[in-house]
Protein backbone atom coordinates (compact mmCIF):
# COMPACT_ATOMS: atom_id res chain seq x y z
CA UNK A 1 0.00 0.00 0.00
CA UNK A 2 1.40 3.21 -0.50
CA UNK A 3 2.37 5.68 2.46
CA UNK A 4 0.12 8.52 0.56
CA UNK A 5 -3.08 6.38 1.51
CA UNK A 6 -4.23 6.50 5.06
CA UNK A 7 -6.97 4.23 4.67
CA UNK A 8 -8.83 2.25 2.49
CA UNK A 9 -11.44 -0.40 1.65
CA UNK A 10 -11.36 -3.42 -0.29
CA UNK A 11 -14.86 -4.82 -1.66
CA UNK A 12 -16.49 -3.64 1.67
CA UNK A 13 -19.88 -4.88 1.62
CA UNK A 14 -22.30 -4.28 4.63
CA UNK A 15 -26.03 -6.42 5.00
CA UNK A 16 -28.28 -5.32 7.30
CA UNK A 17 -30.80 -8.68 7.24
CA UNK A 18 -31.86 -9.27 3.20
CA UNK A 19 -30.93 -5.54 2.66
CA UNK A 20 -27.67 -4.88 0.91
CA UNK A 21 -26.64 -1.34 2.42
CA UNK A 22 -23.18 -1.37 0.80
CA UNK A 23 -21.96 -3.50 -1.99
CA UNK A 24 -18.28 -4.26 -3.29
CA UNK A 25 -17.25 -0.47 -2.16
CA UNK A 26 -13.28 -0.03 -2.92
CA UNK A 27 -12.01 3.01 -2.17
CA UNK A 28 -8.57 4.46 -1.24
CA UNK A 29 -8.17 8.12 1.12
CA UNK A 30 -5.09 10.40 0.60
CA UNK A 31 -3.11 11.13 3.39
CA UNK A 32 -3.19 14.86 4.08
CA UNK A 33 -6.62 15.35 1.93
CA UNK A 34 -10.08 16.78 2.56
CA UNK A 35 -12.57 14.06 1.47
CA UNK A 36 -16.40 14.52 1.29
CA UNK A 37 -18.70 11.45 0.81
CA UNK A 38 -21.83 12.33 -0.72
CA UNK A 39 -24.97 10.62 -2.72
CA UNK A 40 -28.78 11.10 -2.85
CA UNK A 41 -30.74 9.54 0.27
CA UNK A 42 -29.88 5.96 0.90
CA UNK A 43 -26.45 6.25 -0.87
CA UNK A 44 -25.15 4.48 1.83
CA UNK A 45 -23.14 7.74 2.75
CA UNK A 46 -23.46 6.87 6.69
CA UNK A 47 -23.31 3.33 6.39
CA UNK A 48 -19.90 3.42 4.84
CA UNK A 49 -18.95 6.35 7.59
CA UNK A 50 -19.68 3.86 9.78
CA UNK A 51 -17.86 0.66 8.62
CA UNK A 52 -14.96 3.71 8.17
CA UNK A 53 -14.98 4.52 11.97
CA UNK A 54 -15.69 1.14 13.39
CA UNK A 55 -18.90 1.37 14.33
CA UNK A 56 -20.39 -1.59 11.75
CA UNK A 57 -17.56 -4.64 10.87
CA UNK A 58 -17.90 -5.13 6.91
CA UNK A 59 -20.41 -8.40 6.03
CA UNK A 60 -17.59 -8.89 3.88
CA UNK A 61 -14.41 -6.87 2.65
CA UNK A 62 -12.01 -5.48 4.15
CA UNK A 63 -10.65 -1.96 5.90
CA UNK A 64 -7.45 -1.21 5.82
CA UNK A 65 -5.63 1.83 8.06
CA UNK A 66 -1.85 2.82 7.44
CA UNK A 67 -1.61 -0.31 6.39
CA UNK A 68 -3.15 -2.46 9.26
CA UNK A 69 -6.40 -4.46 8.82
CA UNK A 70 -8.68 -3.17 11.28
CA UNK A 71 -11.80 -5.26 9.77
CA UNK A 72 -14.11 -6.62 12.82
CA UNK A 73 -12.22 -4.95 15.29
CA UNK A 74 -14.29 -2.92 18.32
CA UNK A 75 -15.02 1.11 17.59
CA UNK A 76 -12.15 1.55 20.24
CA UNK A 77 -9.42 -0.10 18.80
CA UNK A 78 -10.12 2.19 15.47
CA UNK A 79 -9.82 5.06 18.02
CA UNK A 80 -6.29 3.51 19.19
CA UNK A 81 -5.02 3.30 15.99
CA UNK A 82 -5.47 6.82 15.34
CA UNK A 83 -9.09 7.33 14.06
CA UNK A 84 -11.38 9.80 15.66
CA UNK A 85 -15.12 10.64 14.80
CA UNK A 86 -16.95 13.89 15.90
CA UNK A 87 -19.21 13.01 18.33
CA UNK A 88 -22.95 13.43 18.67
CA UNK A 89 -24.36 16.55 20.93
CA UNK A 90 -25.74 14.03 23.07
CA UNK A 91 -22.67 12.99 24.05
CA UNK A 92 -21.74 16.18 25.36
CA UNK A 93 -21.80 16.93 28.90
CA UNK A 94 -24.42 19.28 29.26
CA UNK A 95 -23.97 20.18 33.07
CA UNK A 96 -20.23 20.19 32.69
CA UNK A 97 -17.95 23.35 31.33
CA UNK A 98 -16.84 23.51 27.85
CA UNK A 99 -13.29 22.97 28.96
CA UNK A 100 -14.18 20.17 31.78
CA UNK A 101 -15.62 18.55 28.89
CA UNK A 102 -12.46 18.16 26.40
CA UNK A 103 -10.97 17.35 29.78
CA UNK A 104 -13.12 14.07 30.04
CA UNK A 105 -11.91 13.54 26.83
CA UNK A 106 -8.25 14.27 27.33
CA UNK A 107 -8.46 11.96 30.48
CA UNK A 108 -10.07 9.07 29.24
CA UNK A 109 -8.04 8.63 26.08
CA UNK A 110 -4.99 8.90 28.28
CA UNK A 111 -7.05 6.22 31.28
CA UNK A 112 -7.51 3.58 28.19
CA UNK A 113 -4.32 3.47 26.86
CA UNK A 114 -1.68 4.11 29.47
CA UNK A 115 -2.60 2.94 32.87
CA UNK A 116 0.37 4.10 34.34
CA UNK A 117 0.40 7.62 32.59
CA UNK A 118 -1.87 10.66 35.22
CA UNK A 119 -1.98 13.97 33.64
CA UNK A 120 -2.38 16.55 36.52
CA UNK A 121 -5.12 18.70 36.51
CA UNK A 122 -2.73 21.77 35.35
CA UNK A 123 -1.73 19.77 32.59
CA UNK A 124 -5.18 18.61 31.38
CA UNK A 125 -6.10 22.24 31.82
CA UNK A 126 -3.49 23.51 29.28
CA UNK A 127 -4.10 20.77 26.88
CA UNK A 128 -8.19 21.70 27.02
CA UNK A 129 -7.69 25.19 26.40
CA UNK A 130 -5.15 24.47 23.64
CA UNK A 131 -7.64 22.53 21.74
CA UNK A 132 -10.14 24.75 22.63
CA UNK A 133 -8.41 27.46 20.83
CA UNK A 134 -7.55 25.61 18.13
CA UNK A 135 -11.45 25.33 17.35
CA UNK A 136 -11.99 29.57 18.52
CA UNK A 137 -14.00 28.50 22.03
CA UNK A 138 -11.37 29.46 24.32
CA UNK A 139 -13.66 32.66 25.39
CA UNK A 140 -16.47 30.03 25.93
CA UNK A 141 -14.08 27.90 28.19
CA UNK A 142 -16.45 27.94 31.51
CA UNK A 143 -19.66 28.36 30.03
CA UNK A 144 -21.93 24.98 30.77
CA UNK A 145 -21.80 23.03 27.80
CA UNK A 146 -25.95 22.96 27.50
CA UNK A 147 -25.72 26.87 27.47
CA UNK A 148 -23.43 26.93 24.03
CA UNK A 149 -25.31 28.04 20.91
CA UNK A 150 -25.38 24.96 18.44
CA UNK A 151 -22.54 25.74 16.11
CA UNK A 152 -20.49 26.47 19.05
CA UNK A 153 -21.70 22.92 20.80
CA UNK A 154 -20.75 21.37 17.10
CA UNK A 155 -17.08 23.26 17.78
CA UNK A 156 -16.65 21.68 21.04
CA UNK A 157 -17.53 18.43 19.50
CA UNK A 158 -14.88 19.14 17.60
CA UNK A 159 -12.19 19.62 20.30
CA UNK A 160 -13.46 16.55 21.82
CA UNK A 161 -12.89 14.69 19.15
CA UNK A 162 -9.25 15.73 18.89
CA UNK A 163 -8.55 14.84 22.12
CA UNK A 164 -6.91 11.75 21.38
CA UNK A 165 -4.51 13.47 18.63
CA UNK A 166 -5.87 11.13 15.84
CA UNK A 167 -4.05 10.66 12.12
CA UNK A 168 -8.10 10.82 10.89
CA UNK A 169 -11.39 12.61 11.86
CA UNK A 170 -14.25 12.21 10.35
CA UNK A 171 -17.00 14.17 10.74
CA UNK A 172 -20.21 13.50 9.88
CA UNK A 173 -22.79 15.90 8.61
CA UNK A 174 -20.87 18.99 10.53
CA UNK A 175 -23.46 21.54 9.41
CA UNK A 176 -26.36 19.91 10.25
CA UNK A 177 -29.02 22.44 11.28
CA UNK A 178 -26.92 25.22 11.43
CA UNK A 179 -27.57 28.77 10.60
CA UNK A 180 -25.95 30.01 7.29
CA UNK A 181 -22.73 32.52 9.59
CA UNK A 182 -22.30 29.02 11.71
CA UNK A 183 -22.28 26.86 8.38
CA UNK A 184 -19.40 29.65 7.36
CA UNK A 185 -17.99 29.32 10.39
CA UNK A 186 -17.64 25.49 10.74
CA UNK A 187 -16.36 25.70 7.20
CA UNK A 188 -13.35 27.48 7.88
CA UNK A 189 -12.83 25.61 11.11
CA UNK A 190 -12.87 22.08 9.34
CA UNK A 191 -10.81 24.03 6.59
CA UNK A 192 -8.28 24.78 9.54
CA UNK A 193 -8.71 21.47 10.89
CA UNK A 194 -7.68 19.90 7.59
CA UNK A 195 -4.08 21.60 7.65
CA UNK A 196 -3.02 19.60 10.12
CA UNK A 197 -4.39 15.77 9.92
CA UNK A 198 -6.55 13.96 6.99
CA UNK A 199 -10.40 14.78 7.62
CA UNK A 200 -12.94 12.58 6.01
CA UNK A 201 -16.55 14.35 6.08
CA UNK A 202 -20.01 13.35 5.00
CA UNK A 203 -22.31 16.45 4.25
CA UNK A 204 -25.45 17.28 2.37
CA UNK A 205 -24.83 20.72 1.71
CA UNK A 206 -23.33 20.89 -2.24
CA UNK A 207 -22.28 23.95 -2.05
CA UNK A 208 -19.95 23.66 1.20
CA UNK A 209 -18.66 20.35 -0.08
CA UNK A 210 -17.48 21.81 -3.48
CA UNK A 211 -15.65 24.95 -1.63
CA UNK A 212 -13.37 22.82 1.11
CA UNK A 213 -13.31 19.25 -0.68
CA UNK A 214 -10.16 18.52 -1.86
CA UNK A 215 -11.80 15.16 -3.41
CA UNK A 216 -14.84 13.86 -3.62
CA UNK A 217 -16.09 10.71 -3.62
CA UNK A 218 -20.16 9.77 -4.68
CA UNK A 219 -21.71 6.76 -3.57
CA UNK A 220 -25.10 5.58 -4.72
CA UNK A 221 -27.79 2.73 -3.92
CA UNK A 222 -24.48 1.50 -1.88
CA UNK A 223 -22.27 1.01 -4.59
CA UNK A 224 -18.82 3.62 -5.69
CA UNK A 225 -19.98 5.78 -8.74
CA UNK A 226 -17.40 8.59 -8.76
CA UNK A 227 -14.59 10.48 -7.61
CA UNK A 228 -12.56 13.22 -8.44
CA UNK A 229 -11.61 17.20 -7.71
CA UNK A 230 -14.77 19.05 -7.14
CA UNK A 231 -14.82 20.77 -11.09
CA UNK A 232 -14.87 16.93 -12.12
CA UNK A 233 -17.58 15.80 -9.83
CA UNK A 234 -19.33 19.18 -10.84
CA UNK A 235 -19.25 18.12 -14.89
CA UNK A 236 -19.84 14.60 -14.34
CA UNK A 237 -22.53 13.81 -16.34
CA UNK A 238 -23.00 10.23 -14.01
CA UNK A 239 -23.53 12.36 -11.28
CA UNK A 240 -25.70 15.15 -12.60
CA UNK A 241 -27.95 12.43 -13.61
CA UNK A 242 -28.13 10.31 -10.31
CA UNK A 243 -27.51 13.23 -7.67
CA UNK A 244 -28.90 16.63 -8.85
CA UNK A 245 -32.15 15.29 -10.80
CA UNK A 246 -30.40 16.38 -14.29
CA UNK A 247 -31.03 14.79 -17.52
Amino acid sequence: MSTDIIIETHNVTRRFGAFTALKNVSIQFERGKLTSIIGPNGAGKSTYFNVLSGAFPPSEGRVVFQGKDLSGLKPHQFSHAGISKSFQITNIFPNFSTRQNVEIALQAHVSRYNLWRRQSSLQLQDKAMELLRTVGMEQHARRLARELAHGQQRALEIAIALASDPKLLLMDEPTAGMSPEETRSMMDLIVQVAAARTVILVEHKMKMIMGISDRIIVLHHGEFLASGAPDDIRSNDEVKRVYLGQH
